[in-house]
């Protein structure tokens, strides 16, 4: 994977990040989701390095990116905290000002680089997410059950790392099996190899369930105040969603939510499941291309 790429390790004022560095042209951050690492974007990263300088980088906590104890406040995990880390990585490589791609809760912590980092994000690209705030808000019974996840990891006193701990293989295909439309059988065998890898490591679980909790608690306090300042992102930005993903199996109108928080949002659906740039990464690497060019 990621033939002809550097690997870095970068220290930043809170955790070394590794990142996967390569290609030439504008800069261009990718960020993934969860349960995975920056090996999401195999499939994609290769043909944006011809025409940018893209960095895959490991969430905090996750992939190869050091793991960091939570906090009772889950600050060090809040998606300001993380995204604090990513801009701090791009400075470190050279680059002030940057295009930035996220997945899932890379998204998320893209999104609120944005609005915390207005003057660094050129351009924002959120696949298949809806703000977290309204999420929350519009809970249902249908999104509990489809998100169930949201609600187990965030259960308090290591419950959610005791049970994952006692079968990670389970728990990582059972997640990725449930949440993405193709089933397992889109990831290969390296990939998941990576994947199982860091699953496997009980402080990588630790601060998974600390994503999950900053985000059911002061990432909501953080929405909640840019909400009433009135803050939304500023810069333009493409929302991809899967089809039959949960957000777009169980929302109307993704572009409308969207533009309540990104006044400039653009996008449209793939006919995917959640896990789009290993199940469509021939649509998503065009249209990411299309975007950012």
């Amino acid at each position: 994977m990621f033939e002809g790429f550097a690997h870095r390790r970068v220290a930043t004022s809170g955790a070394e990040i590794h990142a996967a560095v390569g290609g030439e042209g504008p800069p261009l951050l990718l960020l993934h989701g969860f349960p995975q690492t920056h090996a999401m974007w195999r499939h994609v990263a290769p043909t944006l390095a011809e025409r940018f300088t893209v960095v895959a980088a490991d969430l905090r906590g996750y992939g190869r990116s050091e793991k960091i104890p939570g906090d009772p406040a889950h600050v060090r995990h809040c998606k300001r905290t993380v995204a604090q880390d990513q801009v701090e990585v791009m400075r470190a490589l050279g680059f002030e000002r940057f295009f930035v791609a996220g997945h899932d809760r890379g998204a998320r912590v893209a999104h609120r680089m944005a609005l915390d980092h207005p003057d660094r994000v050129e351009r924002l690209a959120l696949l298949d997410i809806l703000p977290t705030l309204h999420v929350f808000e519009a809970a249902d019974q249908a999104m509990a059950t489809a998100y169930y996840h949201w609600f187990f990891l965030i259960q308090p006193d290591g419950l959610p790392e005791h049970a994952i701990g006692l079968d990670p293989e389970y728990w990582l295909r059972r997640l990725l099996g449930s949440i993405g439309a193709g089933g397992g059988e889109v990831f290969d065998g390296e990939a998941f190899a990576e994947y199982l890898h860091a699953f496997r490591d009980p402080a990588t679980v630790h601060a998974m369930c600390e994503d999950y909790r900053a985000g059911a608690s002061i990432d909501l306090d953080h929405d909640r105040k840019d909400r009433a300042e009135g803050r939304r992102v500023a810069c333009p930005t493409l929302v991809l969603w899967g089809e039959r993903s949960v957000v777009g199996r169980l929302y109307d109108d993704q572009l409308g939510i969207w533009r309540r928080y990104a006044p400039q949002a653009e996008g449209h659906g793939v006919p995917a499941g959640h896990f789009l740039p290993e199940e469509r990464p021939a649509e998503v690497t065009e249209a990411l291309l299309r975007f950012f060019a």
